[in-house]
Parts: structure tokens; sequence; C-alpha cells
């Protein structure tokens, strides 16, 4: 899992998988799901993120955030 937040848009972006996107869609206001081609969900993205989370502070600027073990 990979966690990537860019600054200059506000978008947070997490992926479960490197698998390519086959679909996406956007679940509610400014919040994005994308599906691999089996129709697993693989990814989601948030637009204007610092909005919609609460006491969102990212430490890294425009970097990838992490990876996160399962």
């Amino acid at each position: 899992m990979e966690a990537k937040y860019d600054y200059e848009v506000d978008v947070l972006r997490i992926n479960w998988s490197k698998a390519e996107v086959e679909e996406s869609d956007s679940v509610s206001p400014g919040v994005i799901v994308d599906y691999d081609a089996e129709g697993n969900v693989i990814g989601i993205e948030i637009l204007n993120a610092s909005e919609k989370i609460d006491n969102f502070n990212p430490v890294l600027k425009g970097e990838k955030v992490g990876n996160i073990s399962n």
C-alpha cells in the first residue's frame, strides 16, 4: 500500500495495488475509487484532502507519504 499527497493540488492518493486502472467511479463529491480489470478496488483519490479529512497535516509535501504493510 502506498499513499502520496500532492500539496500543489491538495490531492491525497492511496493505492492498494500497482495494477492498471480499468475504471474509476466518483463515490461522493471529490472522492474517486479506482478499479482493476476484475473489479477490485485498487486505489482511492481524495480531492481537496485538507478540507475533507479532519486534522489533516501532511508531513511530506509532494512526496510519497510511505508504504503501509498489511
